[in-house]
């Protein structure tokens, strides 16, 4: 299923598109996409034990996530609305720029190690981009 059919499927009945990108709305579900990205990052940082300082939630308008080089991991609120794998796959994604902050083989090389399928997600959410409708 693409990230549209997911959206359209999964988010609640009363968000409707003028809504998505409300602060409102990252309001609503910034503590439960807060839950949903810790707990990811401390099963696969149980894997990789990469040192970082802080996790921020965002409203983003252009990315799923990103990387500081002081260590802070910051994430769009919106991955709550992703599938599983989607999600997991941010997540690694920018614990593995804390051992290389770049997009190198090494990178990849890491990323692979907990999503080896990383390029078939990376594809789809290119594909759909960011935006919820």
């Amino acid at each position: 299923m693409g990230i549209s059919a997911y959206f359209k499927k999964n988010i609640r009945p009363a968000v409707t598109a003028a809504r998505v990108n409300s602060r409102e709305m990252y309001l609503a579900y910034k503590s439960q996409a807060e839950k949903l990205v810790r707990g990811k990052v401390g099963r696969f940082n149980g894997f990789y034990k990469f040192e970082f300082h802080r996790i921020s939630i965002r409203n983003q308008k252009t990315r799923w996530g990103s990387c500081s080089s002081r260590g802070n991991l910051n994430f769009n609120y919106k991955i709550i609305f992703l599938p599983d794998q989607m999600a997991d796959y941010i997540v690694a994604h920018e614990l593995c720029h804390l051992k290389e902050m770049n997009h190198s083989r090494r990178f990849w090389d890491l990323v692979a190690r907990t999503i080896p399928d990383y390029k078939i997600i990376k594809k789809d959410l290119r594909r759909k981009g960011i935006a919820l409708s």
